[in-house]
């Protein structure tokens, strides 16, 4: 059984998971508050889908330990989560309302009740036409929606998608995100990953960026954000911000620079600083976006190799 009261949908703790020599997730440990949008993010081959497949109980950490809804076992908890895998796997001889329907069946819905909500799901994804065709026939986007379809069909209060955007155009993608936002109004948690920055952005409460198995950042987007980034363009070349306060990292390209500033740094101190040693023709101070974020923690490293197909 799940606590109402409970603030946290899951939690990894000291989460790790191998593959022969190969640490796939190493040591991961993060709450997931419930009612939000939570963000897997990273490069591929990072660990996202291995920590979801972990969080759905399709594999078993190597060490370490998640609760899920408040639960140790997973399977106690299973009809209680929508789970939208990477790979994408259609029953292709099987009619479209059968699919969905039979997803539905398996969450324990009665037949009933699972074909009045298949027909209002396909009503809503504007695939009522295609009810009665078998799953064969459609096209990738259409079965990025029917998939979602059973994800959605027995209303989790939790739901885990992995690249859920994946093939939709971009009123599809509206429609999802509504979806989204929606079952977090009626509280329900949804984890999310996808390798689209503009959409964990402008989506998610929080995110986890994973590299090479571990998370190099977590916490709310504001606060993951909230460290400024200065652009200048000016005459000098890269070496004239060497030993600057308040300066964390320099990146040049030609005469523009790009730097990370603590988010304690005095910009007015900082730009006089900087009109001392070069001629300065623009000077901007933003926030950094998460696209930003993710390119300077991950830079050119390679992801690891998962021969899992993780990603």
């Amino acid at each position: 059984m799940t606590d109402s009261n409970s603030t946290h949908s899951v939690a990894f703790e000291q989460t790790r998971k191998k593959f022969g020599s190969l640490v796939a997730l190493d040591r991961l440990s993060l709450q997931i508050p419930r009612g939000s949008v939570y963000g897997f993010i990273g490069p591929n081959g990072a660990g996202k889908t291995t920590a979801m497949r972990i969080l759905v109980g399709i594999s078993k950490p190597t060490s370490g330990t998640i609760t899920v809804l408040d639960a140790d076992d997973v399977k106690d908890v299973r009809h209680l989560i929508g789970y939208l895998p990477e790979e994408k796997g259609l029953y292709k001889r099987m009619r479209v309302i059968d699919y969905i329907v039979y997803f539905g069946r398996l969450n324990g819905m009665r037949k009933r009740d699972a074909v009045t909500k298949a027909k209002a799901l396909l009503s809503e994804f504007q695939l009522t036409d295609w009810e009665k065709e078998k799953c064969q026939a459609l096209s990738k986007g259409m079965g990025q929606k029917v998939q979602l379809m059973a994800t959605l069909i027995h209303d989790p209060i939790l739901m885990v998608l992995d690249e859920p955007f994946s093939g939709l155009d971009p009123v599809n993608v509206e429609v999802v995100r509504s979806i989204i936002l929606n079952k977090v109004k009626e509280n329900s948690t949804v984890i999310l990953s996808t390798h689209i920055m503009e959409q964990a952005e402008s989506l998610c409460d929080a995110v986890v960026l994973i590299n090479k198995g571990k998370a190099v950042l977590e916490g709310p987007i504001d606060e993951i954000r909230k460290g400024d980034v200065v652009s200048v363009d000016h005459e000098g070349d890269v070496s004239v911000f060497d030993g600057l306060q308040g300066v964390v990292s320099v990146k040049q390209i030609g005469r523009e620079a790009t730097l990370q500033v603590d988010p304690e740094c005095d910009l007015q101190t900082l730009l006089k600083s900087i009109f001392e040693r070069t001629r300065v023709t623009q000077f901007n101070a933003n926030s950094a976006s998460l696209h930003e974020i993710f390119i300077r923690e991950v830079g050119g490293s390679e992801a690891t190799s998962e021969t899992t197909a993780d990603a």
